[in-house]
């Protein structure tokens, strides 16, 4: 299995791999033992598709070199482009959509009676439950727990609604049973993850919220910390800002993404928050939770930004002082409102703005990290650096995994999924020193 993409896909291949597993399959990490290869693809934007067609041909490969017999690509491509996969790609055995990913096992039953390339691509709608297996392939401390499904943001650059569909968010008893079960099999931290988990309660008759799912997720016992990702800025309520402040084992971290702070171009994006009301809640924030690390993503190019509109950006990213922040050059989406709109930006200015706003982040994130020196932290042991066995890894409860950076470990020792008080000694762009601290 090869998962590209957000953590989002990520759960939908555990959830593939968990149904085969029940079925029998033996899962292997060896490309070359495989006899079925799946690829679990992404489609937001034009890079992600790009990676996931040359990871399509580079794995179609060891049906010649390897004992792979089915190559199975799933996911966002073939809901979006089933039809132009289908032709471009004829070493690909079996396409499966988003709504159909669960049925992989039976899917591949059938191909084994059937001849020639199947795809199963139908109603993206679809929405798992907690009676399905699911294999975590994350390190095992650690575990995404998807609470929504879909989009009904209707942002004019974004393709997802049409990919998987409106918001459906998942019951709160349901995820209350799956984080159970997986803090049971020694998950320590679960990352709460969908498009907008803001949203979530929304669509349900219970007026459920997603401070009501917090709060039931924090009376599980040997559950040490909740991480909230994708929190979109018009959803964070009072309640939330309470549950960041007062309960222990929500992380003090929160991944906003804003896209931008100017009006005109917030307007465009169809977004729902206005420069002011973004500017207020991240003093908001910064002031009520002074240990706050607050994270955020930003789209450069946009049609219709003006060098006025980037300037702007670049001085709140400077007043901002965000921990961590992800920028992107707009992708012009088939299909999508932006991709009809006059102005477009040229790549090269795409390029540019890009190039300028991460010099100005890294400068940003140095001096954040500097702040941490002197301070003792608990971090999550993550086991030995890769560069060398002398030094232990992990990360805050400041830093997500795989996004964020990491804290090196040179004093001490600790098991994986242990959490440690260590105290922090130097810093660099975007990561942590550290020595561990006795008793």
């Amino acid at each position: 299995m090869v998962s590209l993409g957000c953590p989002k896909n990520l759960v939908d291949a555990e959830v593939m791999l968990g149904v085969l597993a029940k079925q029998g399959y033996e899962i292997t990490t060896d490309e070359h033992q495989a006899d079925v290869i799946i690829v679990n693809t992404c489609a937001f934007i034009k890079e992600a598709r790009e990676e996931s067609v040359d990871a399509i041909l580079d794995l179609a490969d060891r049906k010649h070199e390897g004992s792979c017999h089915t190559l199975i690509v799933a996911g966002c491509m073939p809901q979006r482009y089933q039809e132009e996969l289908a032709k471009e790609l004829p070493e690909v055995d079996i396409f499966i959509g988003t709504g159909d990913y669960p049925r992989v096992a039976e899917i591949l039953a059938e191909h084994q009676a059937q001849e020639g390339q199947l795809k199963y691509v139908g109603d993206p709608n679809y929405i798992y439950d907690e009676t399905l297996p699911r294999l975590n392939s994350s390190p095992g401390w650690y575990a995404y727990l998807k609470i929504g499904e879909g989009c009904s943001n209707c942002c004019t650059y974004c393709v997802i609604p049409s990919i998987r569909g409106g918001y459906r968010s998942r019951p709160l008893e349901a995820l209350v049973s799956e984080a159970k079960r997986l803090v049971a099999g020694g998950v320590r931290e679960i990352i709460l993850v969908s498009q907008d988990i803001t949203r979530y309660g929304s669509d349900l008759t219970d007026d459920t919220s997603l401070s009501d799912l917090i709060r039931s997720l924090a009376k599980i016992e040997d559950l040490k910390w909740i991480r909230l990702l994708y929190a979109y800025p018009d959803g964070i309520d009072e309640q939330l800002i309470e549950l960041l402040k007062t309960e222990p084992k929500l992380c003090k971290y929160l991944d906003i993404p804003i896209q931008h702070i100017s009006d005109g171009v917030l307007a465009r994006m169809n977004r729902r928050s206005t420069s002011e009301q973004i500017r207020t809640l991240v003093e908001r924030l910064r002031s009520e939770i002074p240990e706050i690390a607050l994270r955020t993503s930003l789209i450069v190019g946009f049609p219709g930004e003006t060098v006025d509109d980037f300037m702007e950006l670049t001085r709140f990213v400077e007043q901002a002082r965000f921990d961590r922040l992800g920028v992107f050059c707009y992708s012009k989406e088939d299909g999508t409102p932006a991709a009809e709109m006059p102005d477009q930006v040229s790549e090269r200015v795409k390029k540019e703005r890009y190039r300028k706003l991460m010099k100005v982040q890294a400068r940003l994130s140095f001096r954040r990290n500097r702040a941490h020196v002197g301070q003792v932290e608990q971090v999550i042991v993550e086991g030995y650096s890769e560069e060398t066995e002398l030094l232990l890894k992990g990360r805050t409860s400041h830093q997500a995994p795989d996004i964020d950076g990491q804290v090196y470990i040179t004093s001490g020792q600790a098991n994986v999924g242990d959490i440690v008080a260590c105290r922090i000694t130097d810093s660099s762009d975007y990561d942590l020193i550290a020595e561990m601290v006795e008793g």
